[in-house]
């Protein structure tokens, strides 16, 4: 190994995650000679993790261990105690249930080395497992080599709150005191990126894939992102945005400080929003009392550009009312893509607003936003039926935007969830209802040629002006939908089918073909009545 080429420490931190740690530690001495040491911080496990890694350091000399004499209850100590032990110019950080890809440490210290940066970062995946789905995270802020001068020049970092998919210059974090809070600090990724992006560094980013984020929602002890049944959970994710937005704000990076909260808005927000209707009414009381003190720290600038965006539609809604209310309308708001369910009020002057008794929450901005950019609502029914399938798709105005486009048609598809392959494509004429408030379309779906599995249905709409607006369909309830049926099929025999609506209240479908399919569902009854 030629030592000059030896630059980087890989730190890999992990508790009781013996069945994980190794294939981490192992990606890790598989980046080849670029990487001079791994650092292995176990933060004293109980399951045999510790002894695992001392093993493996007895036929690696690049790897060492570091036993923690007490658990730190987070992941940011054991990541502090890696920096202080690394020994080459550049660091980064792993965890134990993640990978790095095949030359993953090569491409960012390429970067690092050429453009003289501080920070070099990358393309995370989120792989889902078992299926293996992979989603890029934050795929437009990588979508090509760029070289940052300084962060306030590219605000979409902010939204970068990972840590893991960097490389950072060893005396550069030293030099500022960069550090990751102590002990039990859920989301420290938050305050630790605030502090980076506050010390002005040069990022080089490049498009390569250089971290592999392992999602495992089946797991006995699910990770913190995953982890969001207990209020709790939320009450630390808001307080380390208030951090992070507090330590930009001090360095004098007012701008990076609006793009944390406009995250907050646009990801944090939605997402827990789209849970709500999910949880206790204990938890959802909770939940609206500290959401709403919290955005009462935001002033006018937070809230008020692009006033009827999806997340500050959702945070004006929720400031505007002591209780939770119409968390159905606000779980569609708050999806991806938006949408708005009827009713469509208007106040006495004729101005949109968001209902008759909460005129407060103007909808004006959407008299002047382009038409494909509204969160535009469909709702979709699906009855499976042995003689045909059909799709019915429902339209609706919007404060006569939707007519003032001239909806024409909509493409229709159907996208297996775990493999992202189109199974159905098709496309619909929209014909306008006689009280001309909506539009409605109808199309055959061939079941029999999706096969097995879950399906997510993905539309667009495209106007006469040449616009489009990707949408995603309300799934509507009532008889006969929503219900599993088995459908004779040519091809499969029989077919098992349920159209059923997903936490963001869109329609799915679940397939299972043949015999097998049929007697699992049985068989699943069978225990649920048994129990």
């Amino acid at each position: 190994m030629n030592p000059h080429q030896a630059k980087v420490s890989v730190v890999v931190i992990g508790y009781d995650d013996a069945a994980h740690v190794a294939d981490a530690v192992r990606s890790a001495l598989a980046q080849g000679p670029a990487v001079r040491e791994v650092i292995a911080v176990d933060d004293r496990s109980t399951d045999g993790s510790a002894a695992l890694l001392d093993t493996l350091a007895e036929g690696e000399p690049r790897l060492r261990v570091i036993h923690r004499p007490v658990n730190s209850g987070g992941c940011g100590s054991p990541r502090n105690d890696g920096v202080d032990a690394a020994g080459a110019p550049y660091v980064m950080f792993l965890d134990s249930d993640d990978v790095l890809p095949a030359g993953a440490v090569d491409a960012l210290l390429g970067a690092a080395e050429e453009h003289r940066a501080e920070v070099a970062a990358g393309l995370c995946v989120r792989r889902e497992l078992p299926s293996g789905r992979e989603v890029p995270w934050e795929r437009a802020l990588y979508a090509r080599p760029a070289l940052i001068s300084r962060p306030s020049r590219r605000l979409r970092l902010a939204h970068d709150t990972l840590c893991v998919n960097k490389l950072y210059r060893t005396d550069f974090l030293r030099g500022h005191g960069i550090r990751f809070p102590e002990g039990r600090h859920p989301y420290e990724d938050f305050v630790f990126t605030a502090r980076v992006l506050a010390a002005a560094p040069r990022i080089a980013l490049i498009p390569d894939t250089v971290y592999i984020w392992h999602v495992r929602r089946t797991a006995d002890r699910l990770s913190i992102s995953l982890d969001r049944a207990g209020i709790d959970n939320w009450r630390a994710r808001t307080e380390a945005n208030r951090e992070a937005y507090e330590i930009l704000l001090g360095a004098g990076e007012k701008r990076l400080a609006r793009a944390v909260r406009a995250k907050f808005l646009d990801h944090e927000l939605r997402m827990y929003t789209r849970e709500l209707e999910l949880r206790a009414p204990g938890y959802r009381t909770a939940w609206w009392d500290h959401t709403r003190a919290y955005l009462s720290t935001f002033d006018a600038d937070d809230l008020g550009v692009n006033p009827s965006a999806p997340g500050r539609l959702v945070a004006r809604v929720i400031l505007a009312c002591p209780a939770p209310r119409d968390l159905p309308r606000l779980r569609e708001l708050a999806a991806r893509p938006a949408r708005l369910l009827p009713p469509y009020t208007r106040d006495g002057d004729g101005r949109p607003v968001w209902s008759a008794d909460l005129p407060e929450v103007a909808l004006e901005d959407f008299l002047g936003r382009p038409a494909h950019l509204l969160p535009a609502a469909v709702d979709a029914e699906l009855r499976p039926r042995s003689r045909g399938t059909r799709l019915r798709l429902r339209l609706h105005e919007l404060y006569g935007r939707m007519a003032e486009a001239g909806p024409a048609s909509v493409d229709v598809a159907f996208v297996h969830r775990d493999e992202g392959r189109v199974g159905l494509r098709g496309r619909a004429a929209l014909v306008a209802d006689r009280h001309g408030d909506s539009w409605c379309a109808e199309t055959p779906v061939e079941l029999s040629a999706l096969g097995a599995g879950v399906w997510d249905l993905r539309l667009a709409v495209r106007f006469h002006d040449g616009t489009s607006r990707e949408v995603s369909a309300h799934a509507l309830g009532g008889p006969g939908l929503l219900r599993r049926r088995a459908v004779t099929d040519a091809h499969h025999g029989v077919l098992l089918v349920q159209p059923y609506r997903t936490h963001a209240g869109a329609l799915g479908l679940r397939t299972a073909s043949g015999l097998r399919g049929l007697t699992g569902v049985v068989s699943r009854r069978l225990r649920r009545l048994l129990h």
